[in-house]
């Protein structure tokens, strides 16, 4: 039965409406034929909120539009209502960010096991792991981190705006952190730098009391972490000197802050310096020749010796250790993931860890089976001493036997399930995949007996080997588990269900890993600075004049 809309604002009257079946388009289209406008150029508020329905599915009563709701109907620009929708999905988007960094950081820091097949692990320039603070900071750091990686890689693609939408979720989270920790490392005044750089691609004046500070805060964070003088860096990395083109932005960025609050001296002091280091890492076209006549790239090449103060002997030493480097990242990578199969074959400990391969390593070594210290250490939260006691003691030694004999049938039973369903959404019938199943073990060979013997059309086979009594939708492969009636086992440690308690999103985490996993140790000093000689050379002459 129709219901009665009253309809108020750009257009009144009342509208008769099937809720059960109008969307939202449809009362816009309804409205807007009367007003003899764009639908796209109306908006309709019922009950306080802006009515919407992103995928055009969800019919007016599920929307909450009753029978005598009063609807307004307001006008709004084709382009301005295009500016509220784009900024309405990028409000959505920055709230996914920010609940994937959220979720990916916990998972990590906390030591939960990985639903990836990686770990997210702080390193220091040196490329070795480290551990920083509480697992408050870890968080904190990790989250910072990703925030960044993803507003680096906006402001190559010069999207600035955005990238100081995400720079300012990366502040926010390192403040999350103990500044005792966050002073041992430079990538927080990194990302005020990159603040302020977008302020100036933005051409934001308006931010220039805020740049100042921001650029104070970020030359004495870099001298804290890198040493006065960029000593501590270089002790790290050897004769290298990776961090010119990061004080060639902060000394341009400083200079312009300078002039444009009047003092000129310190502008043209800091402006030289900038234009002083630009000269400094221009790259020599026979030194850049002789690198790429060696095969390799311009960019590395490029990098090499800008890092090497044009030295070729360095930058060919500085090329070497960084291949050596990506290898063993390859080589731990590979290694980690590896661990991470491994350990997701054994489950998680009641407090959804995994199992520490390192303390299974040591039970092992003094002779116990594999599967039976990994079951303990998982029970006992990989407590050495207390695995210990419990494949010591013969009762529990044995019930540890059983849970594993019951735990493989059960994924035994999983297996021919998941195969069963496979094969009959292919076209075969159920009763006859089962008994192939059963037959043969494994889906492959299930498959190739079925395809010798009938095509997928339900016709039943030359040679049938044998008909199942199971042959409903819960038939399986294996037999029953080895508990009684009625008998469960206590923190399982199944796998499947603490990855189905994980809420993900994705695609979103996906995108913050991938900019996590394509930077190196460098990455925050590798610069083209096109921009900035443009910018070096238009305030010089700026104050010049």
């Amino acid at each position: 039965m129709a219901a009665k809309l009253k309809i108020a604002g750009a257009w009144s009257g009342v509208l008769e409406a099937e809720l059960e079946a109008w969307t939202v388009s449809l009362l816009k289209e309804q409205i807007s034929n009367r007003l003899n406008c764009s639908k796209d150029s109306i908006n309709l508020i019922c009950a306080g909120k802006v009515l919407k329905d992103e995928n055009g599915t969800l019919t007016l009563i599920e929307l909450g539009v009753k029978n005598n709701s009063k609807i307004l109907v307001t006008r709004v620009s084709p382009d301005q209502g295009k500016e509220l929708i784009a900024e309405e999905e990028k409000s959505t988007r920055l709230q996914r960010l920010k609940a994937a960094a959220t979720s990916l950081a916990k998972r990590h820091a906390d030591g939960l096991m990985p639903v990836e097949d990686f770990n997210l692990e702080l390193e220091n320039q040196s490329g070795e792991k480290v551990q920083l603070g509480s697992e408050n900071d870890q968080r904190a750091l990790m989250m910072g981190l990703m925030f960044h990686g993803k507003a680096k890689r906006l402001v190559k693609s010069r999207k600035y705006e955005d990238a100081m939408e995400v720079l300012t979720m990366g502040e926010e989270a390192f403040s999350l952190c103990d500044s005792k920790v966050v002073e041992l490392i430079d990538n927080v005044p990194i990302l005020q730098i990159d603040m302020v750089w977008c302020y100036f691609m933005l051409k934001d004046i308006s931010k220039l009391s805020v740049a100042g500070k921001r650029l104070e805060d970020a030359r004495k964070g870099i001298e804290r972490s890198h040493g006065k003088e960029s000593s501590r860096l270089r002790v790290l990395h050897g004769n290298s000197h990776p961090e010119l083109a990061l004080h060639l932005r902060l000394e341009l960025l400083e200079g312009i802050v300078a002039y444009h609050s009047g003092d000129i001296e310190k502008a043209k002091k800091s402006l030289n310096s900038a234009r002083n280091r630009y000269l400094q890492l221009q790259v020599p076209d026979e030194e850049l020749s002789l690198l790429m006549g060696m095969g390799y790239g311009e960019r590395a090449a490029k990098r090499a010796l800008r890092m090497n103060n044009q030295n070729v002997e360095r930058a060919v030493d500085f090329l070497v250790e960084e291949k050596a480097r990506k290898q063993q990242k390859i080589e731990d990578d590979i290694r980690r993931r590896n661990e991470i199969m491994e350990q997701k074959k054994f489950g998680v400990t009641p407090l959804k860890k995994p199992v520490d391969l390192q303390k299974l390593k040591e039970l092992v070594s003094i002779g116990f089976d594999k599967e039976l210290a990994a079951e303990s250490l998982r029970r006992n939260e990989n407590e050495t001493q207390r695995a210990l006691d419990d494949l010591t003691n013969p009762d529990t030694n044995s019930d540890i036997q059983l849970f594993i004999e019951s735990r493989k049938k059960k994924r035994l039973r999983q297996t021919g399930d998941a195969a069963i369903e496979k094969l009959v959404s292919m076209g075969f019938p159920r009763e006859i995949v089962v008994a192939a199943v059963r037959a043969f073990g494994t889906e492959g060979l299930a498959l190739n007996h079925l395809l010798e013997g009938t095509a997928p059309n339900g016709n039943a086979p030359a040679n049938n080997i044998g008909s199942s009594s199971g042959s409903g939708s819960g038939s399986s492969l294996g037999g029953g588990s080895s508990l009684g009636a009625g008998e469960t086992v206590p923190n399982d440690g199944d796998l499947s269900k603490f990855e189905q308690e994980v809420e993900r999103d994705v695609e979103m985490e996906e995108e913050l890993t991938e900019d996590l996993q394509s930077e190196d140790v460098f990455s925050d000093y590798d610069m083209e600075l096109t921009k900035e000689t443009e910018a070096i050379e238009e305030y010089l002459a700026l104050v010049a004049a």
